[in-house]
């Protein structure tokens, strides 16, 4: 089973009008990175504002000479291959948005919801009314983040890659981008709300670490009822 685990990062949040600067990939195959990724800076053909070019650090100077997406549309398209599920956080409220944008100013056919799996929509299932942002997942699984001190497409696909297998229960004690472990073949069934999976290997339950902040906000929440059962005051 192959998927592809990706991020873009964009000149704003409209899909309408605002361009793709940057796309990263990385593929996994049973759950398990392979070694293989792309990435690409893009020439978006329009200005930018301070605010955005703080987040990723791609200047309007920087890009002015690279490819434009119609340049680079079949080598993305080659490399996530026709049938490989495509993985994003906000897949679907934003990333495949733009994705999709792009291919038709190229007229490529678009890509189809029922290959997109997002990881957003996982966590909020699985922690819900907690923050769920890369960084907090990040932070809740102890992933090391330390160097993303921008947004970046490739450096955030690897984060994403490392968070959607705790996800799925949990990585291998020896998993890295650097090493590969054989792991029982999956096939994973997915629609746009959720993950569906069969003939994978059992893994005990795991129990989440409670972050400092949800605890503070709980007793918070508890103060507010008047002779609790707990006595908090």
């Amino acid at each position: 089973m192959r998927e592809i685990v990706f991020d873009t990062e964009t000149t704003g949040l409209n899909p309408d009008f605002e361009r793709i600067i940057d796309i990263g990939c990385v593929e996994l195959v049973n759950h398990v990175p392979t070694g293989r990724t792309y990435q690409c800076y893009i020439n978006p053909e329009r200005s930018m504002s301070e605010e955005v070019i703080a987040v990723h650090g791609l200047t309007e100077e920087f890009l002015s000479d690279k490819p434009k997406f119609e340049e680079i549309a079949d080598d993305f398209l080659n490399f996530i291959g026709e049938d490989s599920v495509l993985i994003a956080h906000n897949a679907i409220g934003f990333d495949m948005k733009f994705i999709n944008a792009e291919l038709v100013r190229c007229q490529r056919p678009v890509i189809s919801s029922d290959r997109v799996l997002d990881t957003l929509l996982m966590a909020r299932k699985m922690f819900p009314g907690s923050r769920v942002n890369l960084d907090e997942l990040c932070k809740r699984f102890h992933i090391d983040n330390s160097s993303r001190t921008k947004h970046g497409a490739l450096l955030d696909s690897e984060l994403l890659a490392e968070v959607y297998l705790e996800l799925l229960g949990g990585r291998e004690p020896d998993f890295s981008f650097q090493k590969t472990k054989t792991k029982t073949e999956a096939q994973t069934l997915t629609n746009l709300t959720q993950l569906k999976t069969e003939n994978l290997k059992y893994h005990e339950p795991r129990s989440f670490p409670v972050l400092s902040e949800e605890i503070e906000k709980h007793t918070d929440f508890i103060k507010k009822i008047k002779n609790n059962l707990w006595g908090i005051e």
